[in-house]
Protein backbone atom coordinates (compact mmCIF):
# COMPACT_ATOMS: atom_id res chain seq x y z
CA UNK A 1 0.00 0.00 0.00
CA UNK A 2 1.32 3.39 -0.96
CA UNK A 3 1.67 5.91 1.85
CA UNK A 4 2.61 9.52 1.34
CA UNK A 5 4.72 10.98 4.12
CA UNK A 6 4.15 14.45 5.52
CA UNK A 7 6.86 16.73 4.14
CA UNK A 8 6.76 19.15 7.06
CA UNK A 9 8.81 19.32 10.23
CA UNK A 10 6.56 19.57 13.33
CA UNK A 11 9.37 21.51 14.98
CA UNK A 12 8.27 24.47 12.85
CA UNK A 13 5.25 24.92 15.14
CA UNK A 14 6.37 22.96 18.22
CA UNK A 15 6.12 25.99 20.51
CA UNK A 16 2.41 26.27 19.68
CA UNK A 17 1.74 22.53 19.55
CA UNK A 18 4.03 20.88 22.15
CA UNK A 19 2.21 17.56 22.26
CA UNK A 20 3.42 14.00 21.94
CA UNK A 21 2.21 12.18 18.84
CA UNK A 22 0.42 8.83 18.98
CA UNK A 23 -0.65 6.69 16.06
CA UNK A 24 -3.26 4.01 15.45
CA UNK A 25 -2.70 1.61 12.55
CA UNK A 26 -5.67 1.68 10.19
CA UNK A 27 -5.12 -0.89 7.45
CA UNK A 28 -1.49 0.14 7.08
CA UNK A 29 -2.17 3.88 7.39
CA UNK A 30 -1.21 5.88 10.48
CA UNK A 31 -4.07 7.69 12.21
CA UNK A 32 -2.56 10.40 14.38
CA UNK A 33 -3.95 11.59 17.71
CA UNK A 34 -2.97 13.64 20.73
CA UNK A 35 -3.52 12.02 24.14
CA UNK A 36 -2.43 14.28 27.00
CA UNK A 37 -3.14 14.37 30.72
CA UNK A 38 -5.22 12.22 33.05
CA UNK A 39 -8.78 12.29 34.31
CA UNK A 40 -12.14 12.38 32.55
CA UNK A 41 -11.57 12.12 28.78
CA UNK A 42 -12.40 15.08 26.57
CA UNK A 43 -12.30 14.11 22.89
CA UNK A 44 -11.98 16.99 20.42
CA UNK A 45 -12.95 16.28 16.82
CA UNK A 46 -11.92 18.74 14.10
CA UNK A 47 -13.35 19.53 10.70
CA UNK A 48 -12.09 20.65 7.29
CA UNK A 49 -9.53 22.11 6.65
CA UNK A 50 -8.30 22.27 10.25
CA UNK A 51 -6.59 19.58 12.31
CA UNK A 52 -5.85 18.95 16.00
CA UNK A 53 -3.73 22.14 15.97
CA UNK A 54 -7.07 24.00 16.09
CA UNK A 55 -7.61 22.68 19.65
CA UNK A 56 -4.08 23.45 20.90
CA UNK A 57 -5.15 26.04 23.51
CA UNK A 58 -7.90 23.84 24.87
CA UNK A 59 -5.59 20.83 25.08
CA UNK A 60 -3.07 22.84 27.09
CA UNK A 61 -5.77 24.34 29.32
CA UNK A 62 -7.50 21.04 30.09
CA UNK A 63 -4.59 18.65 30.61
CA UNK A 64 -3.89 19.65 34.23
CA UNK A 65 -7.28 18.16 35.19
CA UNK A 66 -8.54 16.13 32.24
CA UNK A 67 -7.38 13.68 29.60
CA UNK A 68 -7.40 15.63 26.33
CA UNK A 69 -7.63 13.57 23.15
CA UNK A 70 -7.67 15.00 19.63
CA UNK A 71 -7.39 12.86 16.48
CA UNK A 72 -6.43 14.01 12.99
CA UNK A 73 -8.75 12.60 10.35
CA UNK A 74 -6.96 10.52 7.74
CA UNK A 75 -5.30 12.82 5.22
CA UNK A 76 -5.31 15.69 7.73
CA UNK A 77 -2.84 17.01 10.26
CA UNK A 78 -0.13 14.52 11.17
CA UNK A 79 -2.05 11.48 9.96
CA UNK A 80 -0.87 9.75 6.80
CA UNK A 81 -1.76 11.28 3.46
CA UNK A 82 -3.10 8.43 1.30
CA UNK A 83 -4.21 8.92 -2.27
CA UNK A 84 -7.74 8.06 -3.35
CA UNK A 85 -6.63 4.59 -4.38
CA UNK A 86 -5.65 3.72 -0.82
CA UNK A 87 -8.48 5.44 1.07
CA UNK A 88 -11.97 6.43 -0.05
CA UNK A 89 -12.31 9.60 2.10
CA UNK A 90 -16.00 8.86 2.74
CA UNK A 91 -17.99 9.61 5.87
CA UNK A 92 -18.29 5.90 6.66
CA UNK A 93 -14.51 5.53 6.67
CA UNK A 94 -14.18 8.64 8.85
CA UNK A 95 -16.67 7.14 11.29
CA UNK A 96 -14.93 3.76 11.22
CA UNK A 97 -11.58 5.42 11.99
CA UNK A 98 -13.03 7.40 14.88
CA UNK A 99 -14.87 4.39 16.28
CA UNK A 100 -11.69 2.32 16.12
CA UNK A 101 -9.83 4.99 18.10
CA UNK A 102 -12.52 5.16 20.78
CA UNK A 103 -12.40 1.38 21.14
CA UNK A 104 -8.59 1.28 21.03
CA UNK A 105 -8.43 3.76 23.92
CA UNK A 106 -11.35 1.98 25.68
CA UNK A 107 -13.07 5.32 26.19
CA UNK A 108 -16.33 5.52 28.10
CA UNK A 109 -18.18 8.42 29.71
CA UNK A 110 -16.42 10.83 27.38
CA UNK A 111 -17.00 14.49 26.68
CA UNK A 112 -17.18 15.13 22.94
CA UNK A 113 -16.13 18.60 21.77
CA UNK A 114 -16.85 18.94 18.07
CA UNK A 115 -16.37 21.42 15.25
CA UNK A 116 -17.35 21.47 11.55
CA UNK A 117 -17.21 17.94 10.00
CA UNK A 118 -16.18 16.67 13.44
CA UNK A 119 -19.77 17.19 14.53
CA UNK A 120 -21.28 14.74 12.07
CA UNK A 121 -18.51 12.18 12.58
CA UNK A 122 -18.64 12.28 16.38
CA UNK A 123 -22.44 12.57 16.56
CA UNK A 124 -22.76 9.45 14.40
CA UNK A 125 -20.65 7.64 16.98
CA UNK A 126 -22.58 9.21 19.88
CA UNK A 127 -26.00 8.26 18.49
CA UNK A 128 -24.77 4.66 18.23
CA UNK A 129 -23.13 4.78 21.69
CA UNK A 130 -25.13 7.17 23.89
CA UNK A 131 -24.19 5.20 27.02
CA UNK A 132 -20.54 6.13 26.44
CA UNK A 133 -21.15 9.90 26.29
CA UNK A 134 -21.11 12.05 29.46
CA UNK A 135 -21.19 15.58 27.98
CA UNK A 136 -21.39 17.32 24.61
CA UNK A 137 -19.78 20.60 23.53
CA UNK A 138 -21.04 21.79 20.15
CA UNK A 139 -19.18 24.46 18.16
CA UNK A 140 -20.18 25.63 14.65
CA UNK A 141 -21.15 22.28 13.23
CA UNK A 142 -24.11 20.14 12.21
CA UNK A 143 -25.56 16.81 13.23
CA UNK A 144 -28.46 17.07 10.79
CA UNK A 145 -29.28 18.06 7.24
CA UNK A 146 -29.21 21.79 6.42
CA UNK A 147 -32.07 23.34 8.43
CA UNK A 148 -35.12 24.32 6.47
CA UNK A 149 -33.72 22.61 3.39
CA UNK A 150 -31.31 25.51 2.81
CA UNK A 151 -28.62 25.10 0.20
CA UNK A 152 -24.92 24.85 0.89
CA UNK A 153 -22.93 28.03 0.07
CA UNK A 154 -22.00 28.56 -3.56
CA UNK A 155 -18.27 28.15 -2.81
CA UNK A 156 -18.84 24.65 -1.43
CA UNK A 157 -21.31 23.77 -4.19
CA UNK A 158 -18.75 24.73 -6.84
CA UNK A 159 -15.99 22.59 -5.31
CA UNK A 160 -18.38 19.70 -4.78
CA UNK A 161 -19.98 19.70 -8.23
CA UNK A 162 -17.50 21.29 -10.64
CA UNK A 163 -14.55 19.00 -10.02
CA UNK A 164 -12.82 19.62 -13.34
CA UNK A 165 -12.62 23.32 -12.54
CA UNK A 166 -12.38 23.36 -8.77
CA UNK A 167 -10.21 20.33 -7.98
CA UNK A 168 -7.01 21.77 -9.51
CA UNK A 169 -7.50 24.99 -7.55
CA UNK A 170 -7.85 23.05 -4.29
CA UNK A 171 -5.04 20.58 -4.94
CA UNK A 172 -2.51 22.84 -6.65
CA UNK A 173 -3.48 26.25 -5.32
CA UNK A 174 -4.53 25.12 -1.83
CA UNK A 175 -7.65 27.23 -2.39
CA UNK A 176 -9.73 25.68 0.35
CA UNK A 177 -7.25 25.80 3.24
CA UNK A 178 -5.84 29.20 2.27
CA UNK A 179 -9.30 30.64 1.71
CA UNK A 180 -10.36 29.50 5.17
CA UNK A 181 -7.47 31.41 6.73
CA UNK A 182 -9.18 34.66 5.71
CA UNK A 183 -12.87 33.67 5.68
CA UNK A 184 -13.22 31.43 8.77
CA UNK A 185 -11.90 33.67 11.58
CA UNK A 186 -13.31 37.03 12.50
CA UNK A 187 -9.94 38.44 13.46
CA UNK A 188 -6.66 38.43 11.58
CA UNK A 189 -4.49 35.43 12.44
CA UNK A 190 -0.80 35.73 13.24
CA UNK A 191 1.75 34.49 10.74
CA UNK A 192 2.79 31.61 13.00
CA UNK A 193 -0.81 30.43 13.48
CA UNK A 194 -1.39 30.57 9.73
CA UNK A 195 1.77 28.53 9.25
CA UNK A 196 0.55 25.95 11.75
CA UNK A 197 -2.92 25.63 10.25
CA UNK A 198 -1.55 25.25 6.72
CA UNK A 199 1.48 23.09 7.54
CA UNK A 200 -0.07 19.69 6.73
CA UNK A 201 -1.45 20.90 3.39
CA UNK A 202 1.73 22.15 1.77
CA UNK A 203 1.81 20.14 -1.45
CA UNK A 204 -0.87 18.85 -3.85
CA UNK A 205 -0.87 15.22 -2.69
CA UNK A 206 -1.37 16.36 0.90
CA UNK A 207 -4.53 18.33 0.03
CA UNK A 208 -6.65 15.40 -1.11
CA UNK A 209 -8.61 15.29 2.15
CA UNK A 210 -9.53 18.99 1.98
CA UNK A 211 -11.00 18.37 -1.47
CA UNK A 212 -12.73 15.09 -0.72
CA UNK A 213 -14.40 16.35 2.46
CA UNK A 214 -16.28 18.89 0.32
CA UNK A 215 -17.01 16.40 -2.45
CA UNK A 216 -18.45 14.02 0.14
CA UNK A 217 -21.16 16.40 1.41
CA UNK A 218 -24.40 14.35 1.11
CA UNK A 219 -27.17 16.31 -0.55
CA UNK A 220 -29.70 13.73 -1.72
CA UNK A 221 -30.66 10.07 -1.24
CA UNK A 222 -28.14 7.81 -2.91
CA UNK A 223 -25.16 10.06 -2.14
CA UNK A 224 -22.44 8.28 -0.17
CA UNK A 225 -22.95 9.19 3.47
CA UNK A 226 -26.60 10.21 3.06
CA UNK A 227 -27.88 7.25 5.08
CA UNK A 228 -25.43 8.00 7.90
CA UNK A 229 -26.51 11.64 8.07
CA UNK A 230 -30.15 10.60 7.95
CA UNK A 231 -29.58 8.18 10.84
CA UNK A 232 -27.86 10.88 12.90
CA UNK A 233 -30.50 13.48 12.05
CA UNK A 234 -33.26 11.14 13.21
CA UNK A 235 -31.33 9.81 16.20
CA UNK A 236 -30.11 12.99 17.89
CA UNK A 237 -33.05 12.92 20.29
CA UNK A 238 -31.40 9.94 21.99
CA UNK A 239 -28.79 12.41 23.31
CA UNK A 240 -31.31 14.82 24.86
CA UNK A 241 -30.53 13.66 28.41
CA UNK A 242 -26.81 14.44 28.05
CA UNK A 243 -25.57 17.85 29.28
CA UNK A 244 -24.79 20.03 26.26
CA UNK A 245 -22.90 23.28 25.85
CA UNK A 246 -23.35 25.16 22.55
CA UNK A 247 -20.62 27.69 21.68
CA UNK A 248 -21.15 29.50 18.38
CA UNK A 249 -19.40 32.11 16.30
CA UNK A 250 -22.10 34.25 14.70
CA UNK A 251 -20.08 35.20 11.59
CA UNK A 252 -19.91 31.78 9.93
CA UNK A 253 -20.63 31.68 6.22
CA UNK A 254 -21.36 27.92 6.28
CA UNK A 255 -22.69 27.01 9.72
CA UNK A 256 -24.61 30.21 10.17
CA UNK A 257 -27.13 31.19 12.86
CA UNK A 258 -29.76 28.93 11.28
CA UNK A 259 -27.65 25.94 12.36
CA UNK A 260 -27.22 27.43 15.84
CA UNK A 261 -30.98 27.90 16.12
CA UNK A 262 -31.59 24.32 15.01
CA UNK A 263 -29.30 22.98 17.73
CA UNK A 264 -31.11 25.17 20.25
CA UNK A 265 -34.50 23.98 19.02
CA UNK A 266 -33.54 20.33 19.30
CA UNK A 267 -31.82 20.74 22.67
CA UNK A 268 -33.78 23.44 24.55
CA UNK A 269 -32.16 22.51 27.88
CA UNK A 270 -28.64 23.11 26.56
CA UNK A 271 -26.41 25.96 27.71
CA UNK A 272 -25.97 28.39 24.82
CA UNK A 273 -23.50 31.14 23.97
CA UNK A 274 -23.54 33.06 20.67
CA UNK A 275 -20.43 35.17 20.10
CA UNK A 276 -20.95 38.33 18.07
CA UNK A 277 -17.20 38.79 17.63
CA UNK A 278 -16.37 35.31 16.33
CA UNK A 279 -16.65 33.39 13.09
CA UNK A 280 -16.25 29.76 12.08
CA UNK A 281 -12.81 29.55 13.71
CA UNK A 282 -14.17 30.66 17.07
CA UNK A 283 -11.28 28.96 18.89
CA UNK A 284 -8.97 31.41 17.13
CA UNK A 285 -11.26 34.39 17.68
CA UNK A 286 -12.27 34.05 21.35
CA UNK A 287 -10.14 31.24 22.82
CA UNK A 288 -9.95 32.61 26.37
CA UNK A 289 -13.73 32.84 26.73
CA UNK A 290 -14.20 29.38 25.21
CA UNK A 291 -11.72 27.87 27.67
CA UNK A 292 -13.45 29.42 30.69
CA UNK A 293 -16.89 28.26 29.56
CA UNK A 294 -15.73 24.74 28.75
CA UNK A 295 -13.90 24.30 32.04
CA UNK A 296 -16.85 25.62 34.05
CA UNK A 297 -19.21 23.33 32.14
CA UNK A 298 -17.03 20.28 32.85
CA UNK A 299 -16.89 21.08 36.56
CA UNK A 300 -20.63 21.71 36.87
CA UNK A 301 -21.44 18.45 35.13
CA UNK A 302 -18.81 16.24 36.75
CA UNK A 303 -19.88 12.72 37.56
Amino acid sequence: MKKLSLPVDPKDFQHLYPFQSHFLNRNGLRYHFVDQGEGDPVVMVHGNPTWSFFFRRLISALTPDYRAIAPDHMGCGLSDKPDKGDYDFRLKSRLDDFSALMDHLTLDRVTLLVHDWGGMIAMAWAVANPHRVARLVITNTAGFFPPGGKRIPLRLWTIRNLGALAAPAVLYGNLFAKGAIFMAPRKRLSAEVIKGLLAPYNCPQNRMATLRFVQDIPMKPGDPGFDIVNRVDRGLAALAHIPMLILWGRHDFVFDVDYYNEWCRRFPKSEKHLFDDAGHYLLEDVPERIIVLVKNFLVRHSE
